[in-house]
């Protein structure tokens, strides 16, 4: 029996593809990414691709028909391609890949127990420093509500005071928010104690923490330090309004990641939530939506969840519940558990306290993904299209604007948005470079011709610009000098109204839903490219401001800023303050005072 012949697209050769786990990588026209898969055997897999091609549905045979040529990378195992392909899926973003709509590093609550006197501070990512971590707190309002209370409370220090300065207690200390230990106002073990109640109040260990509190209350009482007792009841009283406010679930769960799924039939989308829960308290959710091209079997769109959620700053719990097994699950327990340093356990609860919080968080995937849908409806995108004279109904637009003043620190940006939603991840800024003096229609062009060049190859169903005929044509221009065809539209103020390719002028005062949409999307890339141009414009005013002072250069500069954070308050702050900076004597502490409060310089 002669062997199979297999027909593949032009410039692809499987024969050569080593029977080994790694990753692949399709291509499209120009090399760009469209698909990163992972495979126990590589060959085998990509034969499959071309092999049953009569046999794929719709959504997978548009993808072959799109693969011109393909790379690989052979893996010592397929552990390491999973990292691997996270890794390549969050670089490159690919269009048939599963897509998160979200890769933001969520904030957690640092002790730094390394130190000899630690601190409690604000992070965004966690590090095996023998320091420990609380969270992630999302919506971060709670973190910082617990920050203040520690802060007011526990007077634990707040600053990086260098141990070479002289002792000399800071503000923080008059305002009774700090005990000053670079002063020696308390000795290390007693520091320590109230570090450890810290914890513990982190922990959410009511009984601990008040049991402690209330014994040295006692304490204090038989001992005749009344001023001392009643300082101690007033803190219980804090702390047990402060304990009272904690989403307590249930101590016993401990550390918990709950996952919520819901897609209706045949979507492309899908909708994630998760519920944090950090030794029995609620630390957090967080609502997603997944895009899936393939249509993927919703096992597998939860292993690429995964794979992508997990792969970035954010450590899994010990436990993560799921409705059901994750694609791979072996697999997957063995890369979670290897990246957290620690055994994590991947489970589908069928009754009790965990069972009930899986379906809590399955009832938030369901509504987040009703809610998506009331924000954007087909109906919308397709009177947009019939409205505006569009080839096809848009469903992703990109919105650009340029801001100067008087040609100083010229500006351009473009924002996304798609499906209802800001794409901020897409959003780009540039500064101008190639126009001098005021030239709006040539920093428009410039800013299309860039931005389009820095997307990856990523091509919005519409484009819209800020301003009239003039823009509008520009903006063709750049288009077309980039190669790209797509629908493009001027959007104006005063009155409002939007300019269409062929001539036509129509009305954005009619309240219509498309007319709003347009209106929304330029006041946010008006918001966007303003915000970057004062950016641009403070950050020259300062760099000139600060470098003009004698004896204050690039070094000392930045040695400043970091200290007291912007410009405005190191104009308030005192000699003393000023002489506590790294670097910073008193002869240059002088003259930054007399330069920024006298006036003296230009």
């Amino acid at each position: 029996m002669p062997p199979l012949c297999y027909i593949y697209p032009m410039g692809i050769d499987i024969s050569q593809v080593p029977p080994k786990p790694g990753v692949y990588l399709f291509k499209s026209s120009g090399e760009r990414i469209i698909y990163v898969g992972k495979a126990k055997n590589l060959r085998n897999r990509l034969k499959s691709y071309f092999r049953n091609a009569p046999g794929l549905d719709a959504r997978k045979s548009s993808m072959v028909r799109d693969i011109k040529d393909f790379s690989y990378i052979v893996t010592g195992n397929e552990l390491e391609a999973w990292i691997l392909e996270a890794n390549l899926i969050k670089q490159h973003r690919p269009r048939f890949n599963v897509v998160l709509r979200d890769d933001k590093n969520y904030p957690y609550i640092k002790v730094t127990v390394t130190e000899e006197w630690p601190r409690v501070e604000v992070v965004r990512r966690i590090a095996n420093d023998g320091n420990l971590y609380f969270g992630p707190y999302i919506p971060a309002q709670a973190m910082y509500e617990a920050i203040g209370f520690i802060r007011k409370n526990f007077m634990m220090r707040i600053c990086e005071r260098s141990p070479d300065l002289p002792p000399k207690p800071c503000i923080q200390h008059q305002m009774k928010r700090c005990h000053a230990p670079c002063a020696g106002n308390i000795t290390q073990k007693a520091y320590m104690k109230i570090v450890r109640d810290i914890v513990l109040f982190l922990k959410g260990e009511k009984k601990g923490l008040l049991g402690q509190l209330e014994k040295k209350m006692r304490q204090y009482s038989l001992r005749m330090l009344y001023e001392e007792a009643a300082q101690i009841r007033d803190s219980i009283a804090r702390l047990q309004r402060a304990f009272e406010s904690q989403k307590i679930i249930a101590p016993e769960l401990g550390d918990l990641d709950v996952v919520g799924f819901f897609r209706e039939q045949e979507s492309r989308e899908a909708a994630i939530s998760i519920l944090f829960i950090r030794n029995g308290m609620m630390t957090g959710a967080k609502d997603f939506i997944i895009e899936d091209q393939l249509g993927s079997e919703d096992r597998e769109a939860l292993a690429s969840f995964f794979r992508l959620f997990y792969s970035g700053s954010l450590f899994a719990a010990s436990t993560v519940l799921t409705p059901f097994a994750p694609a791979d699950n072996p697999a997957l327990m063995q890369w979670l558990s290897a990246a957290k340093g620690g055994r994590v356990k991947v489970l589908r609860p069928k009754t009790g306290k965990k069972h009930e919080l899986l379906l809590m968080a399955a009832e938030n995937a369901r509504l987040h993904f009703a809610s998506r849908k009331k924000i954007f409806r087909e109906e919308d995108s397709t009177d947009m299209a019939g409205r505006f004279g569009l080839s096809s109904p848009p469903c992703s637009i990109a919105v650009f604007d340029v801001s100067t003043l008087s040609g100083s620190e010229s500006a351009g940006a473009m924002i996304w948005w798609e499906r209802g939603e800001f794409r901020k991840e897409f959003y780009r800024h540039v500064k101008i470079k190639w126009v001098e003096g005021m030239d709006d229609y040539a920093m428009l062009y410039e800013t299309i011709v860039r931005v389009l060049r820095n997307l990856d190859g990523r091509v919005p169903d519409l484009a819209v610009v800020d301003g009239g005929k003039g823009q509008l044509d520009i903006a063709r221009r750049a288009l077309k000098d980039s190669g790209i065809r797509m629908d493009i539209l001027g959007v104006a103020k005063k009155p409002d109204r939007a300019f269409l390719a062929g001539g036509a002028v129509i009305d954005l005062e009619d309240r219509n839903r498309s007319s709003l949409l347009l209106k929304r999307l330029r006041d946010e890339a008006h918001r966007f490219v303003i915000t970057f141009h004062r950016r641009l414009r403070d950050k020259r005013l300062t760099e000139s401001q600060l470098e003009k002072i004698p004896g204050v250069g690039r070094v000392r500069r930045l040695d400043l800023l970091r200290h007291f954070g912007s410009i405005e308050k190191i104009r308030g702050a005192s000699f003393e303050e000023l002489s506590e900076v790294k670097g910073i004597n008193e002869v240059t502490a002088s003259a930054i005072l007399k330069y920024l409060t006298e006036g003296d310089a230009e």
